[in-house]
């Protein structure tokens, strides 16, 4: 069976309810409760995507268990394209919530309370902030087994290893018994349908893992945990001509972008301090001194045997492949000053 429910959250200044819009599809035969999640932040709109997709998947049979799916949590941010709340909190910090606390909070409890302690297991779907796209990436508790198990089983190149802020969805899930891995992928206020793709075979292959439906996971290229990562940042202001891509290796002193003025001098040229992969990067090319430019992870794998794999694609269709090509679409890329050189 299914049935559509609206879990009252809040109300509006006239009274009237505010409620977030779930689906639960149940099988005949018992098995785990899955939930996916979407727009804890009310601009994170791919993860909206994901789920309408699969909400309008004729060809999604459940063979066991159930399947909680929330197109939209912050239905308030949504509807205003904000990514925060209207008392300006971040919903992502305010698990598990009280059922007498801010509106941050009650929100939180109310969705804590009906939908993560019913579950076995979570998947939370979000973009970057804003003014930022992030390559598509897993995060999560891996020291956690059931953790471990779904961000694996999930397909993405991208492990990131860590249990979260305090406050934060997946977090707070994981310490309650309901082990939730958080996906990232691209950037806010867009439906990118990369990114759509990305997740929605996720979705499926964590299904397909737990024996929830038929079929053969798709699986990634190859697959690797990153347990640090750091930000690089501007030295000084100016606009940036960008050398390297979301997803890209790079190599400790490649260059990462260069930084001029606004009548064409070139200030300086930012590289990596280290080996790693571009997991994400800023998407405004106008920097002030301090500001982040190029998130930068250190992969357990080697960088050579990432090469390697990622040399093997061949298809177009590839959703690895529509990931690279369309983040390309996103950022100007022109060849750093030594390729100029040679």
């Amino acid at each position: 069976s299914r049935a559509d429910i609206r879990l009252k959250v809040s109300e509006t200044y006239f009274g009237d309810d505010v409620s977030i819009h779930l689906r639960v599809i149940r099988a005949r035969k018992p098995g785990p409760v899955v939930f996916v999640t979407a727009a804890i932040h009310g601009d994170e709109l791919n993860g909206v995507g994901v789920v309408h997709d699969l909400l309008t998947d004729g060809n999604l049979k459940l063979k066991c268990g159930s399947l909680i799916l929330v197109p939209v949590v912050n239905v308030l941010g949504f509807e205003v394209n904000e990514r925060y709340l209207p008392d300006r909190r971040d919903l992502n910090r305010s698990f598990p919530g009280s059922p007498s606390g801010s509106l941050a909070s009650r929100l939180a409890h109310a969705l804590f309370h009906h939908v993560v302690k019913q579950s076995d297991y979570g998947i939370d779907l979000h973009t970057a902030a804003i003014q930022r796209t992030n390559y598509p990436n897993v995060r999560g508790k891996l020291s956690n087994p059931a953790v471990r198990k779904i961000a694996e089983a999930f397909g993405g190149e991208l492990l990131l290893s860590g249990d979260g802020p305090d406050g934060s969805f997946r977090k707070e899930a994981t310490a309650i018994g309901c082990p939730t891995i958080c996906v990232e992928a691209g950037e806010p206020w867009k439906m990118e349908p990369a990114m759509v793709q990305f997740g929605r075979r996720g979705v499926r292959n964590v299904l397909i893992s737990l024996g929830m439906i038929n079929g053969e996971p798709n699986l990634p290229l190859y697959q690797t945990r990153i347990n640090k990562s750091f930000w690089v940042r501007a030295k000084v202001g100016g606009i940036l001509r960008f050398h390297v891509l979301p997803g890209q290796v790079v190599t400790a002193g490649q260059e990462i972008a260069s930084n001029f003025t606004l009548l064409g001098e070139q200030r300086n040229v930012i590289v990596s301090p280290a080996d790693g992969i571009v997991l994400g990067m800023t998407t405004l090319p106008t920097v002030k001194p301090g500001e982040p430019i190029c998130h930068i992870g250190r992969p357990t794998m080697s960088i050579k045997t990432i090469e390697a794999a990622l040399a093997g694609i061949t298809s177009q269709k590839h959703v690895n492949h529509r990931a690279r090509r369309h983040l390309a679409t996103s950022i100007d890329v022109v060849p750093a000053p030594s390729a100029s050189a040679g």
